[in-house]
C-alpha cells in the first residue's frame, strides 16, 4: 500500500460510528504504509480495527479502536495508553503525546526499531 495513497486531503467526522470506524481505518493503514516504505524489520496483522506489529525479540505493540470511548488505544511492553482526537491530532489522554510521535518512541524503545510516522489526522 502507498503512503501517497492514503495521505491525499480527507476528511471524516467521528459524528457517527460508521465515521469513526472510517477514520480509524485510515490512520491504521497510514501506519503500516509507514512501516512498510521503512527499513524496519517489523511485522504486521491488520484485522478488524486491530493493528498487531510484531518486533520479534522486541515484542509486540498492538493498536486498536475502542469503538464506546472514541479512542485509539495501544498496548507496549511499557504500559497502555489511550489517544484521543483533539485538535485534528491524536494525542495521549495522559501526556498529550501526537499518536505517531508516541509510537516512534515505543518502538524505538521496546525494540530500537526507528520508524517515522507522517501526521496521522483526527478529522
Amino acid at each position: 500500500m502507498a503512503l501517497e495513497s492514503i495521505t491525499r486531503p480527507w476528511r471524516i467526522t467521528m459524528n457517527s460510528e460508521s465515521g469513526f470506524i472510517a477514520l480509524t481505518d485510515r490512520v491504521l493503514e497510514m501506519i503500516v504504509a509507514s512501516i512498510e516504505s521503512s527499513d524496519a524489520e517489523v511485522d504486521w496483522e491488520l484485522n478488524d480495527g486491530v493493528l498487531t506489529l510484531d518486533c520479534a525479540s522486541g515484542g509486540k505493540v498492538i493498536l486498536n479502536r475502542h469503538l464506546a470511548s472514541r479512542e485509539l488505544w495501544v498496548a507496549a511492553k511499557s504500559g497502555g495508553f489511550h489517544f484521543r482526537a483533539e485538535g485534528g491530532a491524536w494525542r495521549d489522554t495522559k501526556a498529550g503525546t501526537e499518536l505517531g510521535r508516541a509510537l516512534s518512541q515505543l518502538l524505538q524503545g521496546q525494540a530500537g526499531v526507528s520508524v517515522g510516522f507522517p501526521a496521522l489526522p483526527a478529522t
